[in-house]
């Protein structure tokens, strides 16, 4: 079988193997096979995030031929704690969907 395995270590640094692994293949045996599992911290506690395609998955996943194993780092701030963090910054009238309205225009239009 042929599946890709996909990992980016940084912003704009994304790193690509194309790898042929046996029927029945895991994808734990997968990062193994390509000698992943030194240069990507976690594989062995299982604290690593994995996904084929986008959708996430355990380390026990079977794959398929085709498919396109990536690995996720972790995020370093929570998206919700950034944005009310921006939001903070910006003040409640120059944020929002109708932040430039027309002078005397009604709220919401």
């Amino acid at each position: 079988m042929n599946v890709s395995l996909v990992h980016s270590a940084a912003a704009r640094e994304v790193t690509e193997l194309a790898l042929q692994v046996p029927e029945g293949c895991t994808a734990r045996m997968a990062l193994t096979l390509a000698g992943w599992s030194p240069m990507v911290s976690g594989v062995e506690d299982q604290s690593l995030t994995l996904g084929i395609w986008g959708r996430r998955i355990t380390q026990d996943q079977l794959l398929r031929d085709g498919d396109r194993l990536e690995v996720y780092r972790s995020l370093r701030v929570d998206p919700k704690v950034a944005r009310r963090e921006r939001f903070v910054g910006q003040g409640a009238r120059g944020t929002g969907l109708f932040a430039r309205r027309k002078p005397g225009s009604k709220a919401g239009y």
